[in-house]
């Protein structure tokens, strides 16, 4: 999208906006309303982004168990129009400033990368395989929810200075949105899918509901996505350029350290004492039942994938997905594209006995 200048140029970005919002593979009933009459739709958002009276719409929360238990709020397609104006905006130009091992929602990058990028830090750190290395790896508790939209808004602010120096039409248009996106209130109003007995098995800490005011984001939007990246920003540079790790990956809130014999006594000090007080300067806590340190020659799960220094096996999420994506698919609950990225994903995976056993379990013949 070509970045507007001025409020004539606002109505056009809009519009690639919507097209951007438009390319989601579930098409809502709330999207078939606004496509109906979308050109006056746009134009009422042009005219409301412009004279300041925009205001996010109220959304509709729901309980995925898809991989885990885990609280989604979607939110109306005109919402997710401004979202990807936000994105387009902003997103290249933080993604630019990233350093390269977070892989989460970016262009080029994703749970594949991420898994062969820690085979790669496996085979550097123990050169081949020709001494040992240790990975030290964790996991942030309850990460959207403890979010805090003050110092979400200041990191933002942060990067629209050094985006838009001279403070002119961009800026002012990125600061209004940014603000009522980060601090509107998601569950005043919010239709709750299924009824709160659909949220009892969900824990406190990661549920909105249950949030002090003024902390927590939404899981799912795209602009939480990219706010996710910006928050850990100082958190990843701190790893890599203070601490000197590295052998360095972060996707969202897992993260992961390797290091040769000769630095893990450092390391394991670093990852015990200074990278949870670190975290907790931040507001967030490391997760005390999922920090992961062993030799790598045992192999580590990242992405659900288990990964060693010489091959990349399918992890126990993968294999479960593999199986639900199958049945639903049979039950016409999803197309069949979900059924090709797995095997798509498996072509990078030893995975071929696991594609046979998935297809005989629904009466499908797999030939390699």
């Amino acid at each position: 999208m070509r970045i507007p200048e001025c409020d004539d140029d606002l109505l056009d970005a809009l519009w690639q906006s919507y097209n951007m919002a438009k390319r989601a593979k579930m098409r809502t009933e709330d999207e078939h309303k606004f496509e109906m009459y979308f050109y006056e739709n746009l134009k009422q958002l042009d005219y409301d982004i412009i004279h300041r009276i925009y205001h996010p719409s109220r959304g509709k929360a729901f309980i995925t168990h898809n991989p885990v238990i885990r609280e989604i709020f979607a939110a109306p397609f005109r919402d997710r129009i401004v979202h990807h104006f936000l994105y387009a905006m902003n997103g290249y130009w933080w993604d630019r400033h990233f350093i390269y091992d977070s892989y989460s929602c970016r262009d080029g990058k994703g749970t594949l990368l991420g898994a062969q990028r820690m085979q790669h830090f496996m085979e550097k750190a123990t050169q081949a395989g020709t001494r040992e290395a240790y990975i030290l790896k964790g996991d942030i508790s309850g990460y959207f929810m403890s979010l805090n939209r003050e110092l979400l808004f200041e990191r933002i602010l942060w990067g629209l200075d050094r985006q838009f120096p001279e403070r002119g039409w961009e800026y002012e248009i990125c600061r209004f949105l940014w603000r009522e996106v980060i601090f509107d209130d998601p569950v005043y109003r919010v239709r709750m899918a299924g009824g709160k007995k659909e949220w009892k098995p969900l824990p406190n800490n990661k549920s909105l509901f249950c949030q002090p005011v003024g902390q927590g984001i939404v899981i799912g939007n795209l602009t939480s996505q990219l706010l996710s990246n910006i928050n850990l920003d100082p958190f990843d540079r701190f790893m890599k350029f203070d601490l000197g790790f590295k052998y360095y990956g972060r996707y969202v809130d897992d993260f992961y350290i390797i290091v040769p014999e000769e630095e893990f006594e450092y390391a394991k000090l670093m990852f015990e004492q200074v990278v949870p007080e670190f975290l907790e300067d931040m507001g967030h806590r490391m997760h005390p039942d999922k920090i992961y340190i062993q030799p790598v020659y045992k192999g580590a799960p990242f992405l659900g994938v288990k990964v060693y220094r010489d091959r990349l096996l399918p992890g126990k999420r993968f294999v479960a997905n593999f199986y639900r994506a199958v049945e639903e698919y049979m039950n016409n609950y999803r197309d069949d594209e979900s059924i090709t990225s797995y095997l798509g994903m498996g072509k990078h995976l030893r995975s071929k006995k696991l594609n046979s056993k998935v297809f005989e379990s629904v009466g499908w013949e797999y030939k390699f």
